[in-house]
């Protein structure tokens, strides 16, 4: 699957809430918003900022507060580009 991925020039993100962790594909060098977007175009359309925490900081860590307590939770802007394996809480409005 990995293979696959590289070849296609893919790789994956994901989003996690209280019921749900989802993983989503994009294109490499997306940007946060079109990250966004590949979850609904209203995400990408309102983006504001994405909070984000590298994934294996958050298996080391073991919880989205104790990254946030040590400084690993990071806020991005629209110019952000998703790097495999982030984590995002994407604010938006529209």
């Amino acid at each position: 699957m990995r293979s696959a991925y590289d070849i296609l020039n893919l790789m994956s993100f994901f989003t996690a809430g209280p019921k749900e962790v989802r993983a989503w594909t994009i294109r490499k060098g997306m940007t946060a918003p079109q990250a966004a977007g590949v979850i609904h175009s209203d995400l990408e359309r309102g983006f504001i900022r994405a909070e984000v925490m590298k994934y294996k900081d958050f298996i080391d860590l073991k919880s989205e507060h104790a990254c946030r307590e040590a400084g690993k939770l990071f806020v991005e802007g629209k110019n952000y580009i998703v790097e495999d394996g982030d984590i995002m809480h994407i604010r938006f409005n529209v």
